[in-house]
């Protein structure tokens, strides 16, 4: 059990399952062997990422599952060491520090005795690592220049001038400053695709608020139209009740009408006679 100033400085050290605890220990394992100088070799390493990504998975079905943040700060080490191992791939000194950049180290420290998140650390000491192996390229490493210097001493060829020394240097700053240029333009790209997509955004709002304030008055005219219908239709039947009925008593005065005119008829002829 962590000291409650750990616990109060480290959100992490609380009441853990026993997976959750497993993978804070291969997470810390894994986070020690990937700031150590490993061989080209290695394998435990890509292993471990392995195994942490199935544990995290594991972790968010589980019923007793942290806080989403906690989640979400596993799986941000998780994708930075899978990160960190995809970028060691690269086969360009160039390449490999393009995709360091991009890379998010964690925020919170793994274990209560770090006082600096260890992926942060190594994200330092990768990107450091990733210039040095881009200023090798471009200067040449100390290993080659050495024997080219004892020879040149021993043939009494002079070393290289001070203004071929100035021109590699000019030549490191071109190629970073052409990665910044690179750099800037792609997050003005990626800015402008997200401004484009928030106005999209607003856009498609707006025409469905319209679209659904249309559609309320549609149905509203609707219910409208309808009451208004039912109103006229019994109107209308009570109308043509009134229409038979007054039809009905015409017909029945006329009859006898007619009745009585022939009685009155025959009853008048014989006394014509």
């Amino acid at each position: 059990m962590a000291p409650t100033e750990g616990a109060n400085r480290h959100p992490l050290a609380m009441a853990r399952s026993r997976l959750e605890l497993n993978l804070v220990r291969l997470l810390s394992r894994c986070e020690a062997m990937a700031a150590e100088k490993r061989d080209p070799d290695e394998w435990r390493l890509d292993k471990y990422v392995g195994a942490l990504e199935d544990m995290l998975q594991a972790l968010k079905v589980q019923t007793s599952k942290p806080a989403s943040e906690v989640i979400s700060e596993y799986s941000r080490k998780v994708d930075f060491l899978k990160g960190m191992l995809q970028a060691e791939k690269l086969t360009s000194s160039s390449e490999k520090a393009l995709a360091n950049q991009f890379l998010a180290p964690g925020r919170v420290p793994t274990t209560a005795r770090e006082r600096v998140p260890a992926t942060k650390t190594v994200h330092l000491q990768s990107r450091a690592r990733y210039t040095s192996e881009m200023c090798r390229e471009l200067l040449g490493t100390e290993s080659s220049r050495e024997p080219e210097m004892d020879v040149r001493k021993r043939t009494g060829v002079p070393g290289p001038r001070p203004t071929d020394e100035k021109q590699s240097a000019a030549d490191l700053d071109l190629v970073l400053q052409q990665h910044q240029d690179l750099q800037d333009k792609l997050a003005e790209e990626m800015l402008g695709l997200a401004r484009s997509l928030k106005t999209n955004t607003l856009a498609a709002q707006s025409v469905i608020k319209k679209d659904n304030q249309t559609l309320s008055h549609s149905l509203k005219m609707a219910d409208q139209n309808l009451e208004k219908l039912k109103t006229e239709s019994e109107r209308l039947e009570q109308h043509a009740q009134k229409s038979v009925n007054w039809l009905l008593w015409v017909m029945l005065i006329l009859v006898c009408f007619v009745f009585i005119s022939m009685i009155l008829f025959i009853r008048i002829m014989p006394r014509l006679k």
